[in-house]
């Protein structure tokens, strides 16, 4: 095993890129992205010298994502966490999903008051009183559950908008903070699921 003062010298650089790309940027790469930057013959060499670094104990790999990679013991205000972009949500009128794959970001998990699933990008105004404005990448903790009065992530109809909670004893409300909105109010007959929880943002620009 090796540590990072005897690293072969392309393993080094290797661990020195992913370090500045995550560190410094806020961006982690994909193997097809290391073995470009170091002109591997394929995503399998690129993979080696990762898998290597995790049996070195010098980085990370979170199970189940593409660009799963987290440093050991870096510096930082966090340990940083690879989040999908999966599309809109409306603050405002539901719209539709929008459901795939924009990009990957690597944000600092202290961030939010839930380590989140995902993001989406925020579309409209609804919710400018809670603080989350257009354009915003919001936080979603993935779950079917919510307690009265949380600021949810819920499709109803196949559309998804972001609102808080109001469960009453006949029915349940979605209700924006802007009062140029009106609350949306959930029908019985409507097909209605709470995708996740909101736990916090991050603006762009």
């Amino acid at each position: 095993m090796y540590t990072m003062e005897t690293l072969p010298p392309r393993r080094a650089a290797v661990l020195a890129s992913l370090r500045d790309r995550i560190e410094g940027h806020g961006h982690v790469p994909s193997l097809a992205e290391i073995a470009a930057e170091f002109g591997f013959a394929s995503r399998n060499a690129a993979q080696k010298h990762v898998q290597a670094l995790v049996a070195d104990g010098l980085i990370e790999l979170a199970p189940g994502q593409k660009r799963g990679i987290r440093m050991v013991g870096g510096r930082g205000p966090g340990q940083l966490v690879s989040l999908p972009v999966l599309g809109r949500v409306a603050a405002g009128s539901p719209i539709g999903a929008d459901i795939g794959l924009v990009q990957q970001q690597g944000l600092d998990r202290r961030l939010f008051s839930l380590t989140p699933d995902y993001l989406l990008k925020v579309q409209g105004d609804s919710m400018v009183d809670d603080g989350i404005l257009d354009g915003d990448l919001v936080g979603v903790h993935r779950s079917s559950e919510a307690r009265n009065g949380q600021v949810v992530v819920a499709r109803v109809d196949g559309e998804i908008t972001i609102k808080r909670l109001e469960r009453g004893r006949r029915q349940i409300r979605l209700l924006p903070r802007n009062r140029a909105h009106a609350p949306i109010v959930v029908e019985p007959h409507q097909d209605f699921a709470i995708e996740g929880v909101y736990c916090g943002l991050v603006r762009q620009g």
